[in-house]
C-alpha cells in the first residue's frame, strides 16, 4: 500500500525552549535537494531519531537503531548500481556438499538465470549458495552475508568484492532478500531454508511483498518439496488455515531449465505492479486484446472491490518512475486478498493469445 505519514511524528514539539521542528526543517533544507519529493520523508526520519534522543532510550535500543540505519543506508548505496537489473534470490542449505546432485542443480540454475540476464542473489555462504554463484559468475552475483561465529563465511565467487554485503541482523538481511527479488528459487535445506520459504510465501500471500514467482527446485526423484507441499495441503489448506488458492503462489520444478522458464513466463507480459491510492496497477509489456479484457471482467471480477478492470496509459502520480511511462496499465480496485487468485490473473495476461496484435 502507498506510504502514509504517522501524524504523531509531524506534531510540533519543543525542548528547553528550542523549537526542534524548525531545527529539523532547517537541517533538512541544508542537505536534501530542494526538488526532492522525499523531503517530507527525510524530515520524519530525522524527527524519529530526535524523539528517541529526547527520550534517551537505553543503550541497547540506541545501538539497534544505529546499526539498523547504518546497514540499510550502506545496502541502499551499494545496490544502487544494480537497480536496473532483475534479480533472483536463491535459498538452500549451506551444508550441501559439492558432489551432491542438488549442488550441481543449483550451479546449473545460476547458469540458466545468467542466460536470461538475471542476477543471482544468495546468502553468500557455501553449499547451494556457492553453487548458484559459481554458475552465475561474479558479474551476475550478489551476496548478502550474515555475520555468525560459525559456518558462514563468504563463498569464493563474491568474497572480497563489491558484490558482497554483510549484515549483523537477520531481519535486515531478509528484508533485502525479498526487496531485491524479482523471483525466488528455493532448493532443499534446513531450518533456515524452511523459515525463508514460509516467510516469502507469507509476505506475498498477505500483500506485504509484491507478487513474484516463487519456485521450489528439487532434483529428479527427490520428494523434499513434494512432502512439504503435501503437509501444507493436508494440514493447512484442508483445515482452512490458508485460502484455497494460496498454494498457487508456488511452483514445483525438477530442473534448472524449468525454473528459468517459470520465471521467464511470469515476465512475458507482466512487468511490475504498484498501488496508487486505492487502485492496484499492473504494468504490461503488451496491451491486452479487448476480448481478453472482457474475459477478465467476467472471470476475475471476484478480485475487485468494485467493477472492473481498465486498460490505460500511465498515471501522473507515477512521476517517480519515468522509464516505465510507455507501458500499458491494467488498473482495478483490488480487494488486497487472495493473492493466489491474483497469480492466476497474471498467468492469464501472460498468454500471448490474449495480447493485442499491435502490442
Amino acid at each position: 500500500m502507498p506510504y502514509e505519514p504517522d501524524d504523531y511524528l509531524s506534531r510540533h514539539f519543543h525542548t528547553s525552549g528550542i523549537d526542534l521542528t524548525s531545527k529539523i526543517e532547517e537541517l533538512s533544507a541544508l542537505v536534501v535537494p530542494a526538488a526532492s519529493p522525499n523531503l517530507p520523508l527525510y524530515r520524519e526520519m530525522l524527527t524519529t531519531v530526535v524523539r528517541m534522543a529526547q527520550a534517551d532510550r537505553n543503550r541497547w535500543d540506541a545501538k539497534i537503531m544505529l546499526q539498523t540505519l547504518r546497514e540499510m543506508e550502506h545496502a541502499f548505496s551499494t545496490l544502487e548500481q544494480f537497480k536496473r537489473r532483475r534479480k533472483v534470490t536463491v535459498f538452500g542449505s549451506a551444508r550441501t556438499p559439492a558432489d551432491h546432485p542438488t549442488y550441481t542443480l543449483a550451479r546449473d540454475l545460476g547458469r540458466v538465470l545468467t542466460r536470461l540476464d538475471l542476477m543471482v542473489v544468495t546468502g553468500a555462504g557455501g553449499g547451494i549458495m556457492a553453487a548458484a554463484h559459481e554458475g552465475a559468475g561474479l558479474e551476475n552475483s550478489l551476496g548478502f552475508n550474515i555475520t555468525l561465529p560459525f559456518e558462514q563465511s563468504a563463498n569464493a565467487t563474491v568474497h572480497g568484492t563489491g558484490n558482497l554485503l554483510s549484515f549483523h541482523f537477520f531481519f535486515l538481511r531478509k528484508l533485502f532478500f525479498v526487496k531485491e527479488a524479482d523471483a525466488l528459487v528455493l532448493c532443499p535445506g534446513g531450518f533456515g531454508t524452511l523459515d525463508e520459504a514460509l516467510e516469502v510465501m507469507t509476505l506475498v500471500q498477505t500483500g506485504k511483498s509484491p507478487l513474484v514467482p516463487i519456485v521450489l527446485l528439487d532434483e529428479p526423484g527427490s520428494n523434499y518439496w513434494e512432502e512439504a507441499l503435501r503437509f501444507l495441503r493436508e494440514q493447512l489448506q484442508e483445515r482452512r488455515y490458508i485460502l484455497p488458492n494460496d498454494l498457487q503462489l508456488v511452483r514445483l520444478v525438477h530442473s534448472a531449465e524449468e525454473a528459468g522458464q517459470e520465471i521467464a513466463r511470469f515476465y512475458r507480459n507482466f512487468h511490475s505492479s504498484r498501488w496508487l491510492k486505492d487502485r492496484f496497477v499492473i504494468r504490461l509489456n503488451h496491451p491486452l486484446h479487448p476480448v481478453a479484457l472482457d474475459t477478465l471482467n467476467r472471470e476475475f471480477i471476484d478480485l475487485c472491490v468494485s467493477p472492473g478492470f481498465q486498460q490505460q496509459a500511465s498515471y501522473e502520480a507515477e512521476y517517480d518512475e519515468p522509464e516505465l511511462r510507455d507501458l500499458t496499465r491494467l488498473a482495478f480496485h483490488f480487494k488486497a486478498r487472495d493473492h493466489g487468485r491474483l497469480r492466476e490473473l497474471v498467468d492469464f495476461i501472460n498468454l500471448p493469445q490474449n495480447w493485442a496484435q499491435n502490442g
